[in-house]
């Protein structure tokens, strides 16, 4: 079969496409036809020896697949050859045949598309979960999203509205302000490391914000809490920026707020059929229409390393797949 793999960690410009061959699936694996590919910023980490897991070399980066089954392992009960489905594999993915988890492989129902399932699952699933499970968002609280035009920040926007949040996104230009608009957020502002806090406060009429969503990191955090309402919710997603984020420990008792850990990828192996029921409900909004997938651009899989490029540099806007 053919894959992109990675022999060095040294990033995605170094990507190769070529022949690989894979195992076949072990004890509660299955073996998947991908057909789509999600690609994530845990993708470009991953090849650059920078994610929490790192495979051996060499390896195929790609965290999420939609696919057909094609054959399963010992002790799978719940798929068969021919179901259509969707995996969280961490890496692999980015390949024409791709092995998955069973406890982290969802049967789709026929109304969603292999396309739509490929966009949502590492992104909106560590949405639901970070609102959902770790910060409780609730109707009416004013919940800001930074860095809220990537994938994983339009899923934020998403389903934020879905839960009855007043959304306000934060992000780095006037036209990605714009995309948030019209994706639903009630507000969108651009904003510069120098006047986060002040920002947030002058957005809240002083109030603070209720939940903040940071996949940014770095310097940018400190900046963001200080400008949370008491009782608030720091939601830390990741480190787009580089830099893990050092934000003091005395402002969290003096805004009497909490800074929340979320790693859908640990939430995904500890607690699997919670996070089955949250791909669950993912589906049923894709069915009932509240929730649309946006697609920036699909790529075919030999220009992975243009994709993951494009993501690196913020030229994204929504999500990028992998077509195979």
């Amino acid at each position: 079969m053919k894959a992109v793999l990675a022999k060095s960690l040294t990033g995605p410009n170094d990507l190769v496409y070529e022949e690989h061959a894979i195992e076949k699936p072990g004890y509660g694996r299955v073996l998947i036809q991908a057909k789509y590919a999600g690609v994530n910023f845990p993708d470009i980490l991953i090849t650059q020896g920078k994610y929490q897991f790192q495979p051996d070399l060499p390896f195929s980066p790609g965290g999420e697949v939609a696919g057909i089954i094609k054959e399963v392992g010992e002790g799978v009960t719940q798929f068969k050859p021919g179901d259509r489905v969707v995996s969280g594999t961490t890496w692999g993915g980015f390949a024409e045949e791709v092995l998955g988890y069973e406890f982290n492989t969802h049967r789709l129902p026929e109304e969603v598309k292999l396309k739509d399932a490929a966009s949502i699952l590492m992104t909106h699933g560590t949405v639901i979960h970070a609102l959902i499970d770790r910060a409780k968002l609730q109707k009416r609280e004013t919940f800001f999203v930074l860095g809220a035009s990537g994938g994983v920040g339009t899923a934020a926007i998403q389903i934020g509205k879905i839960l009855g949040a007043n959304v306000v996104a934060l992000t780095s230009t006037e036209d990605k302000a714009k995309y948030c608009m019209k994706i639903g957020a009630d507000e969108a502002h651009t904003y510069q490391l120098e006047d986060l806090k002040e920002k947030i406060k002058s957005i809240t009429k002083g109030h603070g914000a209720d939940v903040i969503f940071d996949p940014i990191g770095g310097d940018f955090a400190e900046q963001a809490f200080r400008g949370i309402a008491p009782k608030g919710r720091y939601l830390v997603i990741g480190f787009a920026s580089g830099k893990v984020s050092a934000i003091p420990s005395n402002l969290p008792l003096l805004k009497s707020a909490a800074i929340v850990g979320v790693f859908w990828g640990s939430f995904f192996r500890n607690f699997p059929q919670q996070n089955k029921d949250n791909v669950i409900q993912l589906m049923k909004w894709i069915k009932n229409g509240k929730l649309v997938p946006i697609v920036d651009k699909i790529f075919p899989l030999e220009e992975t390393s243009t994709a993951l490029r494009k993501l690196q540099n913020r030229k994204v806007k929504g999500k990028v797949l992998i077509k195979i």
